[in-house]
């Protein structure tokens, strides 16, 4: 695997492929961020915090001077401003797709970056979902794909079948807006796609 470019706070395989996919080489920061709403906190203000706060305890975590900046990202899926986290349950998820079903819901990502200052991004996406039967909710619980889903789905997935249609970025929805992300790379001073 080639040197790093970034430090990548998170553990998500999808984060990871995303970033793999525009030709970013990373190593993986371990950090814990509380994701608790605050009081009165916008959704859009919520993840643009959280991705902010990801790479400030991605740095709290690196040695002194090192010289990677720290790439973050969070998303968040709001039905009537209400932030939909991953279910708790099964239940929680099958009032989830209760909810989703059959209408628009949107997808909000904030993403990070943090090295001699921190600068971020946000993407926002509609998703639309077609009238989902409860058999059907309930088979995808059983498929255990939803269980750590922001919303509790996933559009690179099964969940794929619910969509019928998509306003904005699918890398958004997925979790990492690559237009966001190449953008603030870029003007930290990263080569993309370099030969």
């Amino acid at each position: 695997m080639s040197e790093p470019m970034v430090f990548l706070a998170s553990r998500s395989p999808r984060r990871a492929e995303l970033l793999a996919q525009i030709g970013v080489s990373y190593s993986v920061v371990d950090i814990e961020v509380d994701e608790t709403p605050r009081d009165q906190e916008s959704p859009d203000a919520y993840v643009l915090r959280l991705a902010v706060e990801k790479t400030q305890a991605g740095r709290t975590r690196l040695a002194d001077g090192c010289p990677l900046p720290v790439l973050a990202a969070d998303t968040a899926v709001v039905v009537d401003e209400r932030i939909l986290g991953k279910p708790r349950d099964r239940q929680d998820s099958l009032e989830m797709m209760a909810l989703l079903s059959g209408r628009a819901h949107h997808v909000y990502t904030g993403v990070a970056l943090a090295g001699n200052r921190t600068d971020a991004r946000f993407s926002r996406s509609e998703v639309v979902f077609r009238q989902i039967s409860p058999q059907e909710a309930a088979a995808y619980w059983a498929s255990g794909e939803p269980q750590d889903k922001a919303g509790g789905y996933g559009i690179q997935g099964l969940g794929a079948m619910f969509v019928c249609e998509l306003h904005g970025s699918y890398s958004g929805v997925m979790g990492l807006p690559l237009y966001e992300t190449a953008d603030l790379l870029r003007h930290a001073g990263i080569e993309l796609l370099a030969p």
